[in-house]
């Protein structure tokens, strides 16, 4: 344990505390990062010189990183985050109705997906069943095996089978919506997002059995998590638009996935934090609603 907490702090040491303060810009005194649009095979922009979207957060020690960064005199930090933005999605492209519920009704979709996994009514979901049906609804999504998740959650393997046919048992319409993306697309060589970006899968009729079940988590993957980036990015423009004028004096500081972090005079914000989270629910029209959680702080370190 003591050498694995050294090699914590030895890493945020040299990767966060040595580096950042010498990347301040002279002229600026502000760390400025490179966005780019075309670093990920998702969509997702990605960010580098220095990389701000891996700043820690899970740590006490990384989040006190985080405080380290903070707004000029005067001005807060907002932070506008897509609740389970992938998981919305899923409920949306699959049309599984016990899924988009959970959205629909504003019950916490972990808990859901416990009480139908395990026969109990929602609010008697013990925090290890949701904790198990949170890695199975995410884990979904990349194609996770009985055997990854029984590494996962440290459960023999056949429980672990046991609780992925359960899942599926209960979300009929997420089998099937796996079931005939990977058809699709092994016919077609290719998946698109909700918005019609493209991406090309070379490999999912290969013979080589690793190459074809990598395609068809990609498969799976990239239009959920790439209708996710979609839609963030649908939503930036809007705010630039929307925002445009009102002169409240705000700045769009980072993209962080799902999340967007603005800096603004703490008098206008209230105003931001409304705008925001109006223009981000309203991106684009899914038949699960998107849901934008929006908080204010003195530093990074104080969001989530």
């Amino acid at each position: 344990q003591l050498v694995l907490r050294h090699r914590m702090l030895s890493k945020l040491k040299s990767t966060y505390v040595d580096s950042l303060p010498l990347l301040v810009n002279g002229e600026t005194g502000r760390i400025h990062t490179h966005f780019m649009q075309t670093g990920t095979a998702t969509g997702r922009l990605s960010s580098k010189d220095p990389n701000l979207q891996n700043i820690p957060i899970k740590t006490e020690e990384g989040r006190k990183i985080r405080k380290a960064f903070v707004p000029e005199k005067g001005n807060i930090f907002v932070s506008a985050d897509y609740s389970q933005i992938e998981l919305v999605v899923l409920a949306h492209l699959s049309g599984d109705k016990a899924l988009a519920e959970a959205f629909r009704t504003g019950v916490d979709v972990h808990s859901q997906t416990g009480s139908r996994i395990f026969g109990v009514p929602v609010d008697q979901v013990s925090p290890e069943q949701r904790r198990i049906a949170k890695t199975i609804n995410f884990g979904v999504m990349y194609g996770m095996s009985g055997f990854r998740l029984s590494r996962e959650l440290g459960i023999p393997r056949k429980q672990a089978d046991e609780f992925i046919e359960s899942y599926f048992a209960t979300f009929a319409s997420v089998r099937s919506f796996i079931d005939e993306t990977v058809a699709k697309a092994e016919k077609e060589g290719r998946v698109s997002t909700f918005l019609g970006r493209e991406r090309f899968l070379p490999r999912i009729t290969s013979r080589n059995r690793t190459e074809k079940m990598a395609s068809q988590r990609i498969a799976v993957n990239t239009p959920i998590q790439g209708t996710a980036a979609d839609i963030v990015k649908v939503a930036m423009l809007k705010l630039s638009a929307g925002l445009e004028g009102a002169g409240l004096g705000e700045r769009l500081l980072l993209q962080v996935h799902d999340e967007l972090i603005f800096e603004v005079p703490q008098a206008n914000a209230q105003k931001l934090s409304d705008i925001v989270k109006e223009e981000m629910e309203n991106a684009v029209k899914l038949s699960v609603p998107l849901r934008a959680t929006v908080e204010r702080g003195v530093s990074w370190g104080d969001l989530h």
